[in-house]
């Protein structure tokens, strides 16, 4: 069975920073197109970062510079690091997988998580 399960959200106040951990089971992450998407309150959901499989990443302008993405293949857990948090980064953070390469239109991502609610408060 295939399953996303993201971790590590919470409240922070601006300028702190959280780790976001998203465990894969079912599949070899490191075979997998890997993504973090959020969606603010009544906004449409955004990408934030995409890890392809050779390890080459895409940030959004946004957060480039504050947030980091990282994989522990052996682990099948991807990573993302949040520093510098703003309330405009407040929203749900999904993981998501690709099989065949990176994109960045959420609805071409086939695997999701359930989410894990980030808020940050000035």
């Amino acid at each position: 069975q295939v399953q996303l399960v993201e971790s590590g959200g919470g409240a922070v106040q601006a300028g702190g920073s959280l780790r976001l951990s998203c465990a894969a089971s079912g599949y070899d992450t490191g075979s997998y197109c890997m993504a973090w998407f959020r969606q603010a309150p009544g906004k449409e959901r955004e990408g934030v970062v995409i890890i392809d499989t050779d390890g080459s990443t895409s940030y959004a302008d946004s957060v480039k510079g504050r947030f980091t993405i990282s994989q522990d293949n052996a682990q099948n857990t991807v990573y993302l690091q949040m520093n510098s948090l703003q309330p405009a980064d407040t929203a749900v953070y999904f993981c998501a997988a690709r099989r065949w390469g990176c994109v960045e239109t959420p609805s071409q991502y086939s695997d999701w998580g359930q989410g894990t609610l980030v808020t940050v408060s000035s």
